[in-house]
Protein backbone atom coordinates (compact mmCIF):
# COMPACT_ATOMS: atom_id res chain seq x y z
CA UNK A 1 0.00 0.00 0.00
CA UNK A 2 1.49 3.48 -1.02
CA UNK A 3 2.54 5.92 1.52
CA UNK A 4 1.79 9.24 1.70
CA UNK A 5 3.59 12.68 3.26
CA UNK A 6 1.78 14.75 5.16
CA UNK A 7 2.53 17.38 2.09
CA UNK A 8 0.86 14.91 0.15
CA UNK A 9 -2.32 15.03 1.98
CA UNK A 10 -2.15 18.78 2.46
CA UNK A 11 -1.97 19.20 -1.47
CA UNK A 12 -4.80 16.25 -2.25
CA UNK A 13 -7.19 18.41 0.31
CA UNK A 14 -5.99 21.21 -2.31
CA UNK A 15 -7.02 19.53 -5.29
CA UNK A 16 -10.42 18.36 -3.79
CA UNK A 17 -10.84 22.09 -2.68
CA UNK A 18 -10.06 23.47 -6.55
CA UNK A 19 -12.25 20.77 -7.47
CA UNK A 20 -15.60 22.54 -5.40
CA UNK A 21 -14.81 25.49 -7.39
CA UNK A 22 -16.85 23.56 -10.55
CA UNK A 23 -19.67 21.75 -8.30
CA UNK A 24 -22.37 24.36 -10.41
CA UNK A 25 -21.11 24.28 -13.84
CA UNK A 26 -19.18 21.05 -14.57
CA UNK A 27 -22.19 18.70 -15.48
CA UNK A 28 -22.29 15.58 -17.35
CA UNK A 29 -18.47 15.77 -16.19
CA UNK A 30 -16.91 15.14 -13.08
CA UNK A 31 -15.19 17.95 -11.08
CA UNK A 32 -11.80 17.41 -10.71
CA UNK A 33 -8.47 19.60 -9.01
CA UNK A 34 -5.13 19.16 -9.89
CA UNK A 35 -2.14 20.64 -8.25
CA UNK A 36 1.47 20.65 -9.07
CA UNK A 37 4.30 21.00 -6.71
CA UNK A 38 8.06 21.09 -7.80
CA UNK A 39 9.92 20.12 -4.32
CA UNK A 40 7.49 21.94 -1.57
CA UNK A 41 6.84 24.80 -4.01
CA UNK A 42 3.31 24.38 -5.70
CA UNK A 43 4.14 25.54 -9.52
CA UNK A 44 0.80 24.94 -10.93
CA UNK A 45 -3.08 24.23 -9.99
CA UNK A 46 -6.56 24.58 -11.58
CA UNK A 47 -9.71 22.69 -12.30
CA UNK A 48 -12.21 21.25 -14.71
CA UNK A 49 -15.15 24.60 -15.16
CA UNK A 50 -17.14 22.96 -17.78
CA UNK A 51 -17.54 20.46 -20.47
CA UNK A 52 -15.45 20.92 -22.98
CA UNK A 53 -13.29 22.99 -21.99
CA UNK A 54 -9.60 22.08 -20.70
CA UNK A 55 -9.28 19.74 -17.82
CA UNK A 56 -7.76 20.47 -14.61
CA UNK A 57 -4.62 19.30 -15.46
CA UNK A 58 -4.56 21.28 -18.59
CA UNK A 59 -5.12 24.24 -16.52
CA UNK A 60 -1.97 23.26 -13.91
CA UNK A 61 0.64 22.50 -16.63
CA UNK A 62 0.16 25.84 -18.32
CA UNK A 63 0.21 27.77 -15.24
CA UNK A 64 3.86 25.46 -14.23
CA UNK A 65 5.77 25.31 -17.94
CA UNK A 66 9.07 24.74 -17.53
CA UNK A 67 8.53 23.57 -13.43
CA UNK A 68 6.15 20.87 -14.54
CA UNK A 69 9.56 18.92 -15.63
CA UNK A 70 10.82 16.25 -12.34
CA UNK A 71 7.43 17.89 -10.59
CA UNK A 72 4.39 15.53 -8.45
CA UNK A 73 0.63 16.04 -10.05
CA UNK A 74 -2.11 15.56 -7.21
CA UNK A 75 -5.02 15.00 -9.23
CA UNK A 76 -8.75 14.16 -7.75
CA UNK A 77 -9.46 11.36 -10.56
CA UNK A 78 -7.05 9.84 -12.45
CA UNK A 79 -6.09 11.46 -15.45
CA UNK A 80 -8.27 10.40 -18.97
CA UNK A 81 -6.30 8.69 -21.67
CA UNK A 82 -9.14 8.90 -24.71
CA UNK A 83 -9.94 11.46 -26.92
CA UNK A 84 -12.65 13.38 -26.12
CA UNK A 85 -13.73 17.03 -26.86
CA UNK A 86 -9.81 17.69 -25.09
CA UNK A 87 -6.72 15.75 -25.98
CA UNK A 88 -6.19 13.42 -22.96
CA UNK A 89 -4.79 14.67 -20.10
CA UNK A 90 -2.02 11.62 -19.05
CA UNK A 91 -1.04 12.32 -22.48
CA UNK A 92 -0.05 16.34 -21.52
CA UNK A 93 1.37 15.49 -18.13
CA UNK A 94 3.80 12.56 -20.30
CA UNK A 95 4.83 15.41 -22.60
CA UNK A 96 5.42 17.79 -19.75
CA UNK A 97 7.87 15.12 -17.96
CA UNK A 98 6.15 15.18 -14.57
CA UNK A 99 8.15 12.72 -12.16
CA UNK A 100 4.95 11.29 -10.12
CA UNK A 101 1.35 11.31 -10.24
CA UNK A 102 -0.86 11.01 -7.44
CA UNK A 103 -4.91 10.18 -7.86
CA UNK A 104 -7.13 10.28 -5.03
CA UNK A 105 -9.19 7.30 -7.41
CA UNK A 106 -9.24 5.05 -10.39
CA UNK A 107 -12.06 6.99 -12.80
CA UNK A 108 -15.15 4.78 -12.96
CA UNK A 109 -15.58 6.07 -16.54
CA UNK A 110 -15.28 2.97 -18.88
CA UNK A 111 -13.60 4.42 -21.67
CA UNK A 112 -10.99 5.33 -18.86
CA UNK A 113 -10.61 3.25 -15.58
CA UNK A 114 -7.20 2.48 -15.55
CA UNK A 115 -6.24 3.05 -18.89
CA UNK A 116 -4.27 6.44 -17.83
CA UNK A 117 -2.78 5.41 -14.60
CA UNK A 118 -1.17 2.59 -16.81
CA UNK A 119 -0.49 4.86 -19.61
CA UNK A 120 1.83 7.01 -17.23
CA UNK A 121 3.52 4.01 -15.81
CA UNK A 122 4.04 2.77 -19.62
CA UNK A 123 5.62 6.05 -19.81
CA UNK A 124 8.20 5.47 -16.81
CA UNK A 125 5.82 7.91 -14.34
CA UNK A 126 5.30 6.96 -10.94
CA UNK A 127 1.97 6.95 -10.42
CA UNK A 128 -0.03 6.22 -6.90
CA UNK A 129 -3.73 6.04 -6.35
CA UNK A 130 -5.92 6.01 -3.30
CA UNK A 131 -5.10 9.21 -1.09
CA UNK A 132 -8.30 10.30 -0.05
CA UNK A 133 -10.22 8.66 -1.82
CA UNK A 134 -13.63 8.78 0.13
CA UNK A 135 -13.34 12.59 -0.33
CA UNK A 136 -12.76 12.84 -3.62
CA UNK A 137 -16.11 10.43 -4.31
CA UNK A 138 -17.93 12.78 -2.36
CA UNK A 139 -16.81 15.42 -5.00
CA UNK A 140 -19.09 13.07 -7.31
CA UNK A 141 -21.31 11.02 -6.53
CA UNK A 142 -24.02 11.54 -9.91
CA UNK A 143 -21.03 10.81 -11.64
CA UNK A 144 -19.65 7.72 -10.39
CA UNK A 145 -23.29 6.49 -9.97
CA UNK A 146 -24.10 7.01 -13.92
CA UNK A 147 -20.43 5.23 -14.80
CA UNK A 148 -21.37 2.30 -12.66
CA UNK A 149 -24.30 1.34 -12.72
CA UNK A 150 -25.99 3.55 -15.68
CA UNK A 151 -28.36 5.71 -14.07
CA UNK A 152 -28.70 9.26 -12.42
CA UNK A 153 -28.21 10.02 -8.87
CA UNK A 154 -31.72 10.93 -7.82
CA UNK A 155 -32.32 13.20 -4.68
CA UNK A 156 -35.82 13.78 -3.87
CA UNK A 157 -37.03 17.11 -2.35
CA UNK A 158 -39.81 17.62 0.27
CA UNK A 159 -41.15 20.03 2.45
CA UNK A 160 -43.58 19.99 5.21
CA UNK A 161 -44.47 21.36 8.26
CA UNK A 162 -43.03 19.97 11.41
CA UNK A 163 -45.87 17.26 11.79
CA UNK A 164 -45.34 16.04 8.44
CA UNK A 165 -48.05 17.88 5.85
CA UNK A 166 -46.98 19.17 2.96
CA UNK A 167 -50.27 21.91 2.20
CA UNK A 168 -53.57 22.35 3.52
CA UNK A 169 -56.65 20.03 2.95
CA UNK A 170 -57.79 22.90 0.27
CA UNK A 171 -53.87 23.05 -1.24
CA UNK A 172 -52.90 25.84 0.07
CA UNK A 173 -48.91 25.24 0.66
CA UNK A 174 -47.39 28.35 -0.39
CA UNK A 175 -45.14 28.87 1.59
CA UNK A 176 -44.65 26.21 4.09
CA UNK A 177 -40.96 26.98 4.07
CA UNK A 178 -39.18 29.90 4.55
CA UNK A 179 -37.03 32.15 1.88
CA UNK A 180 -33.94 31.55 3.22
CA UNK A 181 -34.96 27.63 2.74
CA UNK A 182 -36.13 28.47 -0.92
CA UNK A 183 -32.51 29.90 -1.66
CA UNK A 184 -31.13 26.89 -0.31
CA UNK A 185 -33.64 25.16 -2.99
CA UNK A 186 -31.68 27.45 -5.61
CA UNK A 187 -28.31 26.52 -5.02
CA UNK A 188 -29.32 22.46 -4.63
CA UNK A 189 -31.38 22.87 -7.84
CA UNK A 190 -28.30 24.62 -9.69
CA UNK A 191 -25.96 21.74 -9.19
CA UNK A 192 -28.33 18.91 -10.69
CA UNK A 193 -28.34 18.26 -14.15
CA UNK A 194 -32.24 17.53 -14.58
CA UNK A 195 -34.99 18.48 -12.63
CA UNK A 196 -38.16 16.12 -12.74
CA UNK A 197 -41.93 17.27 -11.87
CA UNK A 198 -45.34 16.80 -12.42
CA UNK A 199 -47.80 18.68 -14.12
CA UNK A 200 -50.14 18.47 -11.78
CA UNK A 201 -47.27 20.06 -9.39
CA UNK A 202 -46.23 22.67 -11.80
CA UNK A 203 -49.87 23.61 -12.65
CA UNK A 204 -50.69 24.16 -8.81
CA UNK A 205 -48.18 26.15 -8.42
CA UNK A 206 -47.34 27.46 -11.80
CA UNK A 207 -43.72 26.96 -10.93
CA UNK A 208 -41.27 27.61 -13.36
CA UNK A 209 -38.61 24.60 -11.80
CA UNK A 210 -35.62 26.67 -13.10
CA UNK A 211 -32.38 28.23 -11.54
CA UNK A 212 -33.06 31.86 -10.59
CA UNK A 213 -29.26 33.85 -9.71
CA UNK A 214 -30.39 36.51 -7.90
CA UNK A 215 -32.26 34.17 -5.47
CA UNK A 216 -28.98 32.15 -4.18
CA UNK A 217 -27.47 32.61 -1.53
CA UNK A 218 -24.76 35.24 -1.66
CA UNK A 219 -22.47 32.85 -0.98
CA UNK A 220 -23.20 30.96 -4.10
CA UNK A 221 -23.57 33.91 -6.12
CA UNK A 222 -19.98 34.89 -4.86
CA UNK A 223 -18.56 31.70 -6.05
CA UNK A 224 -21.14 31.31 -9.49
CA UNK A 225 -21.38 34.02 -11.71
CA UNK A 226 -24.31 34.87 -13.31
CA UNK A 227 -22.90 34.71 -16.92
CA UNK A 228 -22.11 30.94 -16.13
CA UNK A 229 -25.34 30.50 -15.01
CA UNK A 230 -26.33 26.93 -15.95
CA UNK A 231 -30.11 26.15 -16.25
CA UNK A 232 -30.97 22.13 -16.06
CA UNK A 233 -32.94 20.33 -18.18
CA UNK A 234 -37.09 20.39 -16.90
CA UNK A 235 -38.49 17.40 -17.06
CA UNK A 236 -42.13 17.14 -16.34
CA UNK A 237 -44.73 14.02 -16.42
CA UNK A 238 -47.65 15.32 -18.60
CA UNK A 239 -49.22 12.03 -19.90
CA UNK A 240 -52.80 14.04 -20.02
CA UNK A 241 -51.32 16.80 -22.25
CA UNK A 242 -52.38 19.52 -19.51
CA UNK A 243 -49.19 21.58 -19.49
CA UNK A 244 -50.18 25.35 -21.34
CA UNK A 245 -48.03 27.53 -23.02
CA UNK A 246 -49.42 30.47 -20.48
CA UNK A 247 -47.86 28.69 -17.45
CA UNK A 248 -44.08 29.97 -15.83
CA UNK A 249 -42.65 27.15 -16.99
CA UNK A 250 -42.30 28.21 -20.59
CA UNK A 251 -41.81 31.52 -19.94
CA UNK A 252 -38.14 31.56 -18.66
CA UNK A 253 -34.82 30.23 -20.11
CA UNK A 254 -34.44 26.24 -19.96
CA UNK A 255 -35.19 23.39 -22.25
CA UNK A 256 -38.55 21.48 -21.03
CA UNK A 257 -38.83 17.88 -21.83
CA UNK A 258 -43.05 16.46 -21.75
CA UNK A 259 -43.23 13.05 -20.76
CA UNK A 260 -46.25 12.20 -22.27
CA UNK A 261 -47.75 9.62 -25.78
CA UNK A 262 -47.95 13.48 -26.95
CA UNK A 263 -44.74 14.96 -24.96
CA UNK A 264 -41.07 14.76 -25.97
CA UNK A 265 -40.24 11.89 -24.93
CA UNK A 266 -42.83 9.16 -24.80
CA UNK A 267 -42.81 6.64 -21.55
CA UNK A 268 -42.73 3.06 -21.42
CA UNK A 269 -45.54 1.88 -19.63
CA UNK A 270 -45.80 -0.80 -16.74
CA UNK A 271 -48.58 -3.49 -16.82
CA UNK A 272 -50.65 -1.36 -14.58
CA UNK A 273 -50.24 1.42 -17.07
CA UNK A 274 -47.90 3.73 -15.35
CA UNK A 275 -45.10 5.58 -16.33
CA UNK A 276 -42.23 3.10 -15.65
CA UNK A 277 -39.73 5.22 -14.28
CA UNK A 278 -37.10 3.11 -13.87
CA UNK A 279 -36.84 2.92 -18.03
CA UNK A 280 -37.61 6.69 -17.87
CA UNK A 281 -34.20 7.46 -15.82
CA UNK A 282 -32.11 5.53 -17.87
CA UNK A 283 -33.74 7.19 -20.88
CA UNK A 284 -32.69 10.71 -19.33
CA UNK A 285 -28.95 9.44 -18.88
CA UNK A 286 -28.72 7.66 -22.96
CA UNK A 287 -30.96 10.28 -24.75
CA UNK A 288 -30.05 13.90 -22.34
CA UNK A 289 -27.01 12.85 -20.87
CA UNK A 290 -28.48 13.33 -17.30
CA UNK A 291 -25.91 11.97 -13.93
CA UNK A 292 -27.73 13.91 -11.47
CA UNK A 293 -31.58 14.37 -11.48
CA UNK A 294 -33.69 16.56 -8.47
CA UNK A 295 -36.93 15.81 -7.94
CA UNK A 296 -39.83 18.25 -6.95
CA UNK A 297 -43.02 16.90 -6.96
CA UNK A 298 -46.07 15.66 -4.98
CA UNK A 299 -46.54 12.71 -2.54
CA UNK A 300 -47.49 10.26 -5.49
CA UNK A 301 -44.51 10.56 -7.47
CA UNK A 302 -42.61 10.65 -4.08
CA UNK A 303 -43.93 7.26 -3.07
CA UNK A 304 -43.47 5.52 -6.12
CA UNK A 305 -40.09 6.72 -6.59
CA UNK A 306 -39.38 5.33 -3.11
CA UNK A 307 -41.42 2.09 -2.97
CA UNK A 308 -39.31 1.13 -6.76
CA UNK A 309 -35.78 2.09 -4.57
CA UNK A 310 -35.11 5.11 -7.11
CA UNK A 311 -34.13 7.65 -4.58
CA UNK A 312 -30.18 7.95 -3.67
CA UNK A 313 -31.05 10.93 -1.06
CA UNK A 314 -34.07 12.56 0.47
CA UNK A 315 -33.56 16.30 1.41
CA UNK A 316 -36.26 17.30 3.34
CA UNK A 317 -37.18 20.49 4.74
CA UNK A 318 -39.05 21.01 7.89
CA UNK A 319 -41.00 24.18 9.19
CA UNK A 320 -41.68 25.42 12.34
CA UNK A 321 -45.37 24.54 12.11
CA UNK A 322 -48.08 22.56 12.42
CA UNK A 323 -50.81 22.47 9.93
CA UNK A 324 -53.21 19.20 11.59
CA UNK A 325 -53.67 16.01 9.75
CA UNK A 326 -56.74 17.30 7.70
CA UNK A 327 -53.97 18.34 5.73
CA UNK A 328 -51.75 16.37 2.53
CA UNK A 329 -49.35 14.52 3.61
CA UNK A 330 -45.37 13.92 2.92
CA UNK A 331 -45.36 10.62 1.04
CA UNK A 332 -48.17 8.76 -0.41
CA UNK A 333 -49.09 5.00 0.34
CA UNK A 334 -46.53 3.06 0.47
CA UNK A 335 -48.48 -0.27 0.80
CA UNK A 336 -46.87 -1.40 4.62
CA UNK A 337 -48.63 -3.90 6.53
CA UNK A 338 -45.78 -4.53 9.24
CA UNK A 339 -43.06 -2.57 11.20
CA UNK A 340 -40.22 -4.51 9.52
CA UNK A 341 -41.04 -3.38 5.63
CA UNK A 342 -40.96 0.49 6.85
CA UNK A 343 -37.74 2.28 5.27
CA UNK A 344 -35.18 3.30 7.34
CA UNK A 345 -33.06 6.69 7.17
CA UNK A 346 -29.99 7.23 7.35
CA UNK A 347 -29.37 10.67 8.23
CA UNK A 348 -25.95 12.55 6.84
CA UNK A 349 -26.90 15.68 7.95
CA UNK A 350 -28.60 18.26 9.69
CA UNK A 351 -29.02 22.04 9.45
CA UNK A 352 -30.92 24.68 10.07
CA UNK A 353 -31.72 27.02 7.35
CA UNK A 354 -33.29 30.13 8.75
CA UNK A 355 -35.83 28.87 10.57
CA UNK A 356 -36.43 25.90 8.90
CA UNK A 357 -34.41 22.51 9.68
CA UNK A 358 -32.85 20.55 6.80
CA UNK A 359 -32.28 16.83 6.79
CA UNK A 360 -30.46 15.37 4.27
CA UNK A 361 -30.72 11.70 4.70
CA UNK A 362 -30.13 7.89 2.79
CA UNK A 363 -33.12 5.80 2.28
CA UNK A 364 -32.36 1.90 3.48
CA UNK A 365 -33.90 -0.18 1.04
CA UNK A 366 -34.40 -3.93 1.90
CA UNK A 367 -33.48 -6.91 0.21
CA UNK A 368 -37.20 -7.79 -1.59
Amino acid sequence: MAQFSTQDYAMMLRAIKLAQRGIYTTAPNPNVGCVITNGEEIVGEGFHARAGEPHAEVHALRMAGDKAQGATAYVTLEPCSHYGRTPPCAEGLIKAKVAKVICAMQDPNPQVAGRGIQMLRDAGIEVQVGLLEADARALNPAFIKRMESGNPYVQLKMAASLDGQTALANGQSQWITSPQARQDVQSLRAKSGAILSTSKTVIDDNASLNVRWHDLPTSVQAIYPQEALRQPLRVILDRQNQLQDELKLFSVEGEVVRVGEQGDLVPQLDASGHIELRHLLTTLVTEHNVNHLWVEAGATLASSLIKQGLVDELVIYLAPKLMGSDGRGLVGALGLTAMYQVIDLEIKELKQVGPDIRITATPIYKEQ
